[in-house]
């Protein structure tokens, strides 16, 4: 009795499951931008191809203040570990 229940609950769990989800399938697809400045139509790049260099060049600045900040940190830790072990 207790099998059969458990079969019968597992086929209406997935039934359940499957009823819900159907409809999230049954989406058409996302309509396309508008248009971007001075006529331009179709799909256009998201920032509107905007240049990306002086963020890179940003970016790449921070990553190596932060190497250095962590560098900087791990020579001290280590430092006072050698001090704390000589005494």
């Amino acid at each position: 009795m207790k099998r059969t229940f458990i079969v019968y609950y597992s086929v209406l769990l997935f039934l359940v499951f499957f009823a819900i989800e159907q409809p999230v399938f049954a989406d058409g697809p996302p309509p396309p931008p508008p248009g971007g400045e001075r006529g331009a139509g179709g799909n256009q790049v998201p920032g509107g191809g905007a240049p990306i260099g002086d963020g890179i060049l940003l970016l790449g600045q921070m990553a190596v203040g932060y190497g250095i900040m962590r560098l900087v940190y791990q020579r001290r830790k280590e430092a006072e570990a050698k001090k704390k072990a000589t005494f």
